[in-house]
């Protein structure tokens, strides 16, 4: 029985000498014999709250040696040979699937990246389906669906108040996926010149890399100038080519040049991973991947070129199917927002100059869409959409984000908000920069990071929209690069966790507010013949509507 003698000794103190006379009986006797009550329970209390004390101190020591003994153990077990653990992902397994299995773990070798180095591969769930076998976790999750509810319900009040009868009609959703034929056919294009041109230039550059040919150097050059000239044109230009002139609406040009984007940064892996093996192993003709092992990669939630993945023995469709389904609620979550929270405010904006009073009221008014939709896009696609075609593929790596939630400093969300982007800038931006440099100039690799990063989001932002409106440039390159280094990972304690939370919220709170205000501008006030500087200043600093224009749409 644990002792505590600096209690023991305060409540001795507080005795009179009578009473520590009687201290050894059942109660506390004063001078006038009556017992102390109140002295009693105060000295319980006391007791009580050192008990508490003492209980939420172990708490937290243990706590602590846990969480580093769990962190020392993934570090160690990710230089071992992994391999899939069906007792987690899957019911009992069958003969036949133990056998897929054996085959998984002797093909662990493949897991491992090139000479040691790179990203390794290894199984393992994503963090919220683990958090949402927790109640206390996934009750959060059922608040976020009680909110929809009632987003549902305000938007058919108000759609009876006003017209008299429900209204069920998405017209937003219509507008935002418009001409999706043209989007199919744009995208089919884009894969399939992925999956043949990168791949047969590089067999056909391998072949040249065996000896039987004179001046491999030189071939190396005419091949490498070759995938560039694709890179560029091929798969940059001309599928922005089809968004600017057909006037895509936003969610169908998002599709396409999210898509041109990360069939790209596929292309880029592919070649950067296999390169170095055949100038290695150039005689060697099996390290040329197969056409179903490049296959494999461009449909798999992963940046980074492995020959193979670890993978699952089993397929369940069913949790497929749930996460397509949380897909498409995020979705209509997301035109909720839209509709009842976002399109009255800014409409409303639009009518009048945009002062600096205009700007704070908007600013602030516009965090709570905001945090929403930050929300929405991360649980849709971080969570669910990769984790359903991952389970499809039966691809058994599901870090695909970390808890970013828990970050104290703005290094380390950005490390851990989207470990697949994060893993693609990491080892072929920063770490080849630092190759290329000799390992010096880290500050300014880090610098090059956030440029491309900062310059790819706003490309996409550009082309989407159908005006340049720099300001998540602006937030990458100024306050991301200066909380990066204030907020870095010397700051710990939940202080700094708040002020990454409110620094974030306000940073969405000016997304959705300027962009928002630019897009209503672009319609409000069109130019007939815009000159390139009116192209580039934003509208919405000069525009002033009396009357509302295209009413009908956003």
């Amino acid at each position: 029985m644990p002792t505590f003698p600096d209690l023991d000794s305060s409540l001795d103190e507080g005795r009179s000498p009578g009473e520590r006379r009687q201290g050894s009986g059942d109660n506390h006797i004063t001078s006038n014999g009556k017992i102390e009550v109140e002295h009693v329970i105060s000295k319980k209390l006391q007791l009580k709250r050192k008990a508490e004390f003492l209980k939420s101190d172990l708490m937290r020591q243990f706590d602590s040696h846990v969480n580093d003994f769990m962190d020392s153990l993934i570090e160690e077990s990710t230089s071992l040979e992994p391999a899939p653990v069906p007792a987690v992902f899957s019911p009992p397994l069958s003969d036949k699937e133990r056998n897929k299995l054996r085959y998984c773990q002797s093909a662990s070798l493949h897991f491992r990246p090139p000479h040691g180095q790179g990203k390794q591969f290894v199984s393992r769930r994503s963090l919220l389906d683990e958090l949402f076998e927790v109640n206390h976790i996934r009750t959060i999750y059922h608040m976020f669906i009680a909110l929809l509810i009632l987003f549902i319900l305000s938007t058919l009040v108000v759609d009876f108040i006003d017209e008299g009868r429900l209204v069920l009609d998405f017209d937003l959703l219509v507008y935002a996926f418009g001409q999706s034929p043209l989007v199919v056919c744009t995208w089919i294009c884009m894969f399939l010149s992925v999956l043949l041109v990168p791949y047969t230039l590089f067999h056909l550059w391998s072949q040249t890399q065996s000896g039987s040919y004179s001046h491999p150097k030189l071939y190396s050059f005419l091949f490498g100038s070759v995938f560039l000239l694709y890179q560029a044109l091929g798969l940059g230009f001309l599928p922005t080519y089809v968004v600017v002139i057909n006037s895509l609406p936003p969610a169908s040009c998002f599709i396409i040049i999210l898509e041109q984007v990360r069939l790209m940064m596929k292309a880029h892996s592919f070649i950067r991973e296999n390169v170095p093996r055949v100038l290695t192993w150039a005689k060697d003709k099996t390290m040329v991947p197969q056409v179903s092992q490049y296959l494999y990669f461009l449909f798999a939630p992963t940046l980074i070129y492995r020959d193979k993945y670890p993978r699952n023995p089993v397929i369940r469709w069913g949790y497929v199917a749930t996460k397509l389904l949380q897909v498409l609620g995020c979705l209509f979550y997301a035109y909720y927002v839209f509709v009842r929270l976002c399109i009255p405010q800014f409409r409303s904006i639009s009518l009048q100059l945009f002062d600096l009073k205009a700007m704070v009221l908007c600013v602030f008014n516009s965090i709570l869409p905001g945090v929403l939709v930050l929300f929405l896009g991360f649980f849709a696609f971080l969570h669910c959409w990769l984790n359903a075609f991952a389970e499809m593929l039966r691809f058994a790596d599901r870090m695909f984000y970390k808890d970013w939630w828990n970050s104290t400093s703005y290094a380390n969300y950005y490390r851990t908000w989207n470990v697949v982007v994060h893993d693609w800038l990491y080892y072929y931006v920063y770490r080849d920069f630092l190759w290329m440099s000799q390992k010096r100039f880290r500050p300014v690799a880090m610098l090059f990071v956030f440029t491309v990063s900062a310059v790819v989001h706003e490309y996409i932002l550009a082309i989407c929209f159908g005006f340049f409106y720099p300001v998540l440039f602006c937030l990458f390159m100024c306050f991301g690069m200066m909380f990066n280094f204030i907020l870095h990972d010397q700051r710990k304690g939940p202080i700094w966790n708040i002020i990454m939370w409110t620094s974030l919220f306000l940073g969405q709170g000016v997304i959705i507010c300027l962009y928002s205000h630019e897009w209503y501008a672009q319609r409000y006030c069109p130019l007939k013949e815009p000159s390139f500087l009116d192209l580039l200043k934003p509208r919405s600093w000069s525009c002033q509507r009396g009357l509302m224009v295209d009413s009908d749409r956003l």
